[in-house]
């Protein structure tokens, strides 16, 4: 997707400094083909082992452009408030491939998505089951739900994203799936039709994966002893990806290989992939304002700040950054990479070795399609940034830039 030519790095065949000249910065790029043939390892896989559907996590990137590219292609959509289903539902995702989870459904909300006629409900705790059991009787309507288990499972990953340990606000426990399950066959409003579990974020080893899926499998079984009989298998997403040359990750294939050998493959399945698609499918464009000495410590401060990248300060990720304009026998010397924000902790890289720049020079900052724009914020009123969608040697603006006028919109 990224190329050098010339000394200019390249996104699919456009020079980043012609977006530059004409967007300015800071700006967040995707690649076109990057997104689809992420999404397409995903369903290559299902389609030649088993069935079922993708449904892109869209909380990691919901732009309305993305989201669209993506229902054309086929994918389904995994939503967590009314709002994702809104935006979903104008991007053309067919209802019938939303499944909507999330542990604080408001009975608006929830409403809402029975209106719309989504294809399931991912349940996280008994009282919300029979919210949805009284709202659907309102409405006239059979519901389809699968319950969301927590397996207790703690993948190694950082503390903020495991969503399947013991101690989570995620999920119903282990422990009493079956008694929740038995509850809601009784509702007369609800499908009981699958089982869901989503273990976090950023996963790089299988283990965790397999562990959890043991444990659902085992819930099945008893499950069919009663003669509830659950088709729909939603094994969540997180699988993670490379952020650094040092990371080690688990491929769609291994991930979906171990998933169809537990279950079996005659059942349907739900993969709900967010990172794994987007993630290394955008990249954001940031001009440098000033460098500085401070303390011994060389500073590099950016027209990007924390409200336009959150991750590296939430959760100390780790993103590489690069000139977009190779200079040959250029020093490196130990930089913090900052931006204008009035925090200490606004940061996009600490201590890492980094060419001495000038004022004006562009930065790439890698990996950064998911979580990123979507949790950007105009923290310090900084208007939000904008975005491009790059094709071929095409490229086009998919969020205008905010400006100062855009801070006041909905305030009276």
């Amino acid at each position: 997707m990224l190329n050098f030519h010339d000394n200019n790095l390249f996104i699919e065949q456009v020079r980043l400094l012609d977006i530059v000249e004409k967007y300015n910065t800071s700006t967040y790029v995707y690649s076109q083909d990057q997104i689809i043939k992420n999404f397409e390892k995903y369903t290559r896989e299902l389609t030649e082992i088993a069935g079922g559907m993708i449904c892109f996590a869209c909380k990691s990137n919901s732009n309305g452009t993305i989201l669209k590219l993506l229902a054309q292609h086929g994918a389904g959509a995994d939503t967590t408030s009314g709002g994702e289903i809104y935006r979903c539902l104008k991007a053309g995702f067919n209802p019938d491939k939303i499944v909507y989870a999330g542990v604080g459904k408001t009975r608006e909300e929830i409403a809402y998505a029975i209106k719309s006629n989504i294809f399931m409900f991912n349940v996280e705790s008994e009282e919300e089951l029979y919210v949805i059991d009284q709202i659907a009787n309102q409405c006239q309507h059979k519901v389809r739900i699968a319950i969301r288990i927590n397996p207790d499972v703690t993948p190694d990953t950082h503390s903020y994203i495991v969503t399947g340990s013991k101690g989570t606000k995620f999920g119903i426990p282990y422990e009493k799936a079956v008694q929740i399950y038995l509850n809601a066959s009784k509702k007369k409003n609800l499908i009981v039709s699958g089982i869901h579990f989503h273990i976090g974020s950023q996963i790089v080893d299988l283990e965790p994966f397999k562990l959890a899926a043991q444990k659902i499998k085992s819930i099945i079984d008893i499950l069919n002893t009663y003669n509830i009989k659950v088709n729909c298998i939603n094994c969540g997403g997180g699988l993670g990806i490379k952020y650094n040359n040092t990371t080690n990750v688990i491929s769609q294939h291994q991930l979906m290989t171990e998933m169809f050998n537990i279950f079996g493959k005659n059942n349907k399945f739900i993969f709900e992939p967010g990172r794994s698609i987007i993630a290394n499918a955008g990249c954001m464009l940031v001009k440098v304002i000033y460098s500085k000495i401070s303390g011994n410590k060389h500073f590099i401060i950016t027209d990007a700040g924390m409200n336009d990248l959150i991750r590296p300060t939430l959760y100390g990720a780790y993103h590489e950054i690069l000139p977009v304009f190779q200079h040959n026998n250029t020093q490196n010397v130990i930089t913090d990479i900052v931006g204008p924000i009035c925090e200490t902790g606004d940061f996009l890289a600490k201590d890492i070795m980094f060419p001495i720049v000038k004022q004006n020079e562009v930065l790439i900052v890698k990996n950064t399609g998911a979580y990123c724009s979507s949790m950007s914020s105009e923290y310090n009123s900084r208007p939000k940034i904008a975005e491009v969608l790059v094709k071929n040697d095409n490229f086009m603006l998919i969020r205008k830039r905010a400006c100062y006028d855009d801070l006041l919109l909905n305030e009276i």
